[in-house]
């Protein structure tokens, strides 16, 4: 239970008390149950996307405020890591200062750029979903972003100097964990297009591809893995799959 409490704890703003000590056994426990942390936001997104658009609001204004609120559920962490990873991958410089840039309190304009993108991509393809009243999908959508935190930090990522967050996480998760979790990933998918059963899938598959080159890409760029990527793999999945479950609508 203290991996579960520690997932809830670090991924939402539940007054869910983690444990007094945490370890790297601890934090391993906690990233191979943040899909169940994932599970209870995605059904979240979903329920407040119907109430909103049920009391009169329009599918794109719904969209945009469960964005907004799955940001204030999560404290902002995700959104603050995707602004810091693409602000220093921005910078060119070596690894040092890339993770200098990251660790500033100021997201520059590239992170501005990414949020302000990611957000209107979320929010666009969450209305589309509720169109159609597509619950599932954004659930799945949600669920799928936090289901790829495990995969990113799979044995052997590295975890980038003078992170502590990252010091805690990487390499921690065995490729029985991810296999687990991507099977029940793809597997779910099957559901989130009912009339293209396969597309489902393929987008979970797209999502895993991206964050993984993402992950790959970061750990080069600034010496291994850091929580501030795990929060722009979060964001970005997100984007991608409910991007994906939309297009057949």
């Amino acid at each position: 239970m203290n991996g579960l409490r520690l997932a809830v704890s670090w991924l939402t703003v539940l007054p869910v008390r983690g444990p007094d000590d945490v370890d790297r056994n601890v934090a391993g426990r906690a990233i191979a149950l943040a899909p169940v942390v994932g599970a209870l936001l995605g059904a979240g997104a979903a329920g407040l996307l119907w109430l909103f658009i049920s009391v009169g609001a329009s599918t794109l204004l719904a969209g945009l405020l469960v964005v907004v609120a799955l940001a204030a559920a999560t404290r902002g962490m995700h959104m603050d890591g995707l602004a810091d990873t693409v602000d220093g991958l921005g910078s060119y410089g070596p690894p040092e200062r890339a993770r200098e840039i990251m660790k500033g309190g100021a997201a520059g304009p590239f992170g501005v750029a990414a949020i302000v993108f990611v957000v209107g991509l979320q929010a666009v393809s969450f209305a589309a979903l509720a169109d159609h009243e597509r619950w599932y999908a954004v659930a799945l959508a949600v669920a799928v972003g936090r289901t790829l935190v495990v995969l990113a930090c799979r044995r052997g990522a590295p975890a980038a100097p003078g992170t502590g967050f990252g010091a805690l996480v990487a390499d921690t998760q065995s490729p029985v964990t991810g296999a687990v979790w991507t099977t029940a990933a793809v597997a779910a998918a099957i559901f989130a297009v009912p009339e293209r059963p396969w597309l489902g899938p393929l987008v979970v598959l797209v999502a895993i591809g991206a964050a993984t080159v993402l992950v790959r890409h970061t750990a080069r760029r600034f010496g291994g893995l850091s929580g501030d990527v795990l929060g722009a793999v979060v964001e970005i999945s997100v984007a991608i799959s409910a991007i994906g479950f939309s297009l057949a609508l």
